[in-house]
């Protein structure tokens, strides 16, 4: 019985690799390496310094936009707000707390634009400076604008704030204020006033009264103090840095 023929065809239908069937076939099927130097710079891990620049431009643009419209960094330059806020706390500002509708209400800390009330209008200076100077502060990497101040709202439109009552308490529609957050031993205002908030603005102070410049000291000046509700930039609501201090930021009286 021939048994030969049956086996030399099974060897001739299935060559041994590399017998017969050239490299580039193998490689196709998955049995063989690919060419040398294919893919060495994919396969290395390590991100070229061209992708790693066009990623910190995407990040920084993406954090710009972030702190543009939904979340920014203030930093504290002042005492002012102590001791709530101390100098280079980094607070986190909610842009969007009033921007559906809900106003600025009493005890919040908000950030505004003192321009026309806390700080006379003026030329600006070299538009590319203001612009690094705009984004840095965005970051929170630097100082705010010299227009831009954090304080507590203790007068919304329409209040009847007064200074002080028979105890030395702020007082608003004749009701007096408990003030924890003020800073020990400070009065909570050495200036006696009384005013009406003109609707559509915010009479507000800094928890640290002996060292805040707030709308006590504008009193005579146009505007009176007032803050307009449309130059609040946005709610102070947590300290993100530094991190011994996370958290939210209390709000005060009601």
């Amino acid at each position: 019985m021939d048994t030969e023929a049956p086996h030399t065809q099974r060897g001739h239908s299935s060559p041994r690799e590399g017998q017969g069937w050239p490299r580039s076939a193998f490689s196709r099927r998955g049995g063989a390496e690919p060419a040398e130097g294919a893919g060495q710079d994919r396969s290395s891990g390590r991100p070229t310094w061209r992708r790693a620049g066009v990623l910190g431009v995407v990040c920084t643009a993406f954090l710009l936009l972030l702190s543009n419209f939904v979340l920014q960094p203030f930093l504290i330059p002042s005492h002012s707000m102590e001791p709530t806020l101390r100098v280079g706390d980094r607070v986190l500002v909610n842009k969007l707390a009033y921007r559906f509708g809900d106003q600025p209400g009493r005890g919040d800390l908000v950030v505004f634009d003192g321009t026309g009330s806390f700080v006379r209008e003026r030329a600006g200076g070299s538009p590319v400076d203001g612009l690094v100077r705009g984004a840095a502060s965005a970051l929170g990497l630097a100082e705010p604008s010299d227009t831009d101040f954090v304080k507590r709202v203790v007068g919304v439109g329409g209040d009847d704030v007064v200074c002080c009552d028979a105890g030395g308490r702020l007082s608003v529609n004749g009701v007096p204020l408990d003030e924890p957050y003020l800073y020990p031993g400070d009065a909570p205002s050495k200036v006696p006033f009384r005013i009406v908030v003109p609707l559509g603005t915010l009479w507000v102070m800094g928890d640290h009264r002996s060292q805040s410049r707030d709308s006590r000291d504008h009193l005579g000046e146009p505007g009176g103090g007032m803050v307009p509700v449309e130059k609040v930039i946005g709610r102070a609501d947590w300290i993100g840095w530094p991190a011994s201090r996370w958290g939210a930021v209390g709000g005060g009286h009601g």
